[in-house]
């Protein structure tokens, strides 16, 4: 089993076949009371968990937003966007099968983000990030991430797996900034910074 946290760097992802990513959110009323804000709950927001594959230093391939299996072998499956954040546990999934991806593929960096206009941050509570070791078909929680409540943002760079060499390794990254609602390049740009 590995254990994950920003402060002890990338974790060493040997043993691991199967890794995956989920996002759970709450919808929240924010100040609204009555009828507004029992209204804006039962709406929801919408949050995004997307994985940018990398080659190299360049996006070649998007799990989520319409893009449920973009390698078309199951080597990253995304598990379909949760537009409301309602239910419980984890609202969308992203599941990576290290040896199934294709060996041009360096590197995988989750972000969530408040892509389509109209959803925020701030019309969410509770958001976290999981990450699980699913190797064998298990769901093994390694890590938590916690997002800052405080920040005005609408993305945020969650983890990166990266290749090296012949096995991979996951870092947490935990970090906001602003991603340019429904432009999925601006998307793609704010993970190769990361």
């Amino acid at each position: 089993m590995i254990t994950l946290t920003k402060e002890d760097g990338p974790a060493d992802l040997d043993g691991v076949t199967h890794l995956s990513i989920g996002a759970s959110w709450d919808p929240t009323a924010g100040s609204s009371g009555g009828v507004l804000g029992k209204l804006r709950r039962k709406t929801g927001t919408d949050l995004d968990l997307i994985a940018v594959a990398m080659q190299g230093g360049d996006p070649v391939r998007l799990a989520g937003l319409d893009s449920l299996d973009p390698m078309g072998n199951g080597s990253l499956l995304h598990s379909g966007d949760n537009q409301t954040g309602h239910g419980d546990g984890d609202d969308e999934t992203v599941t990576v099968e290290f040896a199934q991806l294709p060996t041009a593929i360096t590197s995988i960096v989750f972000v969530a983000a408040a892509y389509k206009k109209g959803s925020s941050f701030q019309k969410a509570r509770n958001i976290s990030f999981k990450v699980y070791d699913a190797t064998g078909g298990s769901t093994q929680q390694v890590a938590d991430i916690w997002p800052s409540m405080l920040s005005q943002d609408n993305g945020c760079a969650v983890a990166k797996a990266v290749r090296v060499g012949g096995t991979w390794k996951l870092e947490v990254i935990n970090e906001t900034g602003k991603v340019k609602q429904g432009d999925e390049h601006a998307l793609m740009r704010f993970a190769v910074s990361k």
